[in-house]
């Protein structure tokens, strides 16, 4: 499955998460990965809550899936000219997150292990 939906590709990201428990501008700064719109961003909080892939006390989000993204199937990594989604630099290598509602990237090598938690 493929698609363009931002919401679906985010909730997607939520539940692939590996961090124990993320502050709420944390997890918001992995949601601006994938849309920086406000509505948008609280539609995928609101749905992945909804779903169980995440619990959220007051500011405290815990991802609770336990679904991890395989490094060595599930994020691809291209040479190229790119600019990462999450800090804005420009990158020579670039890692792609391969979910089921499409491919999320790219990301500089230190951005992909924060947004995924290996950090």
């Amino acid at each position: 499955m493929s698609t363009d939906d931002p919401v679906e590709l985010g909730v997607q990201l939520l539940a692939r998460l590996e961090h124990a428990e993320l502050s709420l501008p944390e997890l918001i700064d992995r949601i601006e990965t994938v849309s920086t719109h406000p509505e948008t961003t609280r539609a995928i909080l609101e749905e992945a809550e909804r779903r169980g892939h995440i619990s959220r006390d007051g500011e405290t989000v815990k991802p609770v899936s336990g679904q991890f993204l395989s490094f060595e199937s599930e994020v691809v990594t291209r040479g190229g000219e790119f600019e990462c989604r999450r800090c804005g630099a420009s990158i020579s290598t670039g890692y792609f997150m391969k979910l089921e509602a499409g491919e999320h990237g790219p990301f500089g090598s230190s951005c992909i292990r924060k947004v995924t938690g290996r950090e």
